[in-house]
C-alpha cells in the first residue's frame, strides 16, 4: 500500500509541471506558434521563483516573480516571431540557450555559489489538506495534502478545455491557426490572438517552472527544467492540441518519473533518470507508426 501511494505520489509531481507547461503550449498549438521555447520560459519560472521567495520570504511573490519571468521570455518571442516575423524555430531555440545562460549567470552573481542554491529562507509553495477529502478511503490520502499547484492545475485544465472548445476566444484561437488569413478578413487580427496566446503560455510556463523550484523541491539548480519542456512539446504535438490527451501523456510521463525514483534502490541512478525519456521516445514511436498506418 505504501508503495502504490509513493507511486501515485510520484505520479501527480512529476505530472504537474509537465501538464501546466503543456496547456501553454497548447494555447499557442491552436494559435499557429510552433513554440519551442516552454523550456526556457520554465527555467526562467524556475529561477524567478526562487528569487522572489528568497528576498520577499513570500511563497506567493516566489510564484508572480515565476510568471514575470518566464512572461519576459514570452515577451521577447513576441517581439521577433509576431513582431518582426523572425523563424519561430531559431527564436525559440535562441531563448532556451539564453534563459541557461542568464540563470546560470545569476545564480552565480546574486547567489555566489555553482550548481545548485538552496536556503532555509527559501518559502515553498504550501500543501493544502483538504477536510472532507481526507475522510475518503485510500483516495483521500492521495488526493488530499497536494501541493497548491496540483490543483491549479486541475483547474487550469478543465479552464482551457472550456476556454478552447466552448468560447469566441477558442474559437478565434483555433481559427488563427487553421486559417489565419480568414480571421483576418473577419477583422480579428491574427497578430493579437498569438500575442495572447503565448502570454498565456508564459503564464503557465511559469507556474511549471515554480512548482519545479518551490513545490517539487525547495532550490534551483542550474537547467532544472531538464528537457521538461521538450516533453511539454512532445506531449502537445502527440494528442493533437487535446487537453484531456495532454493529461494522459503528463501522467505517464509522472508515473514512469515516479517508477524511475522507486528503481534507485536497486539500479544506478544514471539508468532510472532515463526511464521517463525512454517512455516518452516510445509513445512518440507508436504514435508516429500509428499515424503511417491511417495515412495507407
Amino acid at each position: 500500500m505504501n508503495i502504490f501511494k509513493g507511486l501515485i505520489n510520484g505520479m501527480i509531481a512529476g505530472a504537474t509541471p509537465i501538464l501546466l507547461a503543456a496547456l501553454g503550449g497548447t494555447y499557442t498549438y491552436y494559435a499557429g506558434i510552433f513554440n519551442i521555447a516552454m523550456e526556457g520560459m520554465m527555467l526562467a519560472g524556475a529561477f524567478g521563483a526562487v528569487l522572489g521567495s528568497y528576498f520577499f520570504h513570500s511563497w506567493l511573490a516566489g510564484l508572480l516573480c515565476a510568471i514575470l519571468g518566464s512572461t519576459l521570455l514570452a515577451l521577447i518571442f513576441i517581439l521577433f516571431a509576431v513582431v518582426l516575423k523572425t523563424d519561430e524555430f531559431i527564436t525559440g531555440i535562441a531563448l532556451n540557450l539564453f534563459a541557461v545562460g542568464a540563470t546560470t549567470y545569476l545564480l552565480r552573481q546574486i547567489f555566489a555559489v555553482k550548481g545548485a542554491f538552496s536556503s532555509p529562507e527559501i518559502l515553498p509553495i504550501p500543501r493544502l489538506h483538504l477536510a472532507g477529502l481526507e475522510k475518503v478511503p485510500v483516495l483521500g490520502e492521495i488526493l488530499s495534502g497536494q501541493n497548491l499547484l496540483v490543483y491549479l492545475m486541475l483547474a487550469a485544465l478543465l479552464l482551457s478545455v472550456y476556454v478552447i472548445f466552448k468560447t469566441r476566444f477558442g474559437l478565434r484561437l483555433r481559427a488563427a491557426g487553421y486559417n489565419a488569413p480568414s480571421l483576418d478578413s473577419s477583422g480579428v487580427r491574427t497578430a493579437v490572438i498569438r500575442v495572447w496566446a503565448l502570454l498565456i503560455c508564459g503564464v503557465l510556463c511559469g507556474l511549471a517552472g515554480a512548482y519545479l523550484s518551490l513545490g517539487y523541491v525547495t532550490l534551483f539548480s542550474e537547467n532544472m527544467s531538464a528537457g521538461r519542456g521538450w516533453i511539454s512539446l512532445a506531449a502537445v504535438i502527440l494528442v493533437n492540441g487535446n487537453p484531456w490527451g495532454i493529461a494522459l501523456i503528463s501522467l505517464l510521463f509522472g508515473f514512469t518519473d515516479g517508477l524511475g525514483l522507486w528503481l534507485q534502490q536497486s539500479l544506478p541512478s544514471q539508468f532510472t533518470a532515463m526511464v521517463p525519456y525512454l517512455a516518452t521516445l516510445a509513445a512518440l514511436y507508436f504514435y508516429s507508426m500509428r499515424r503511417k498506418r491511417l495515412a495507407r
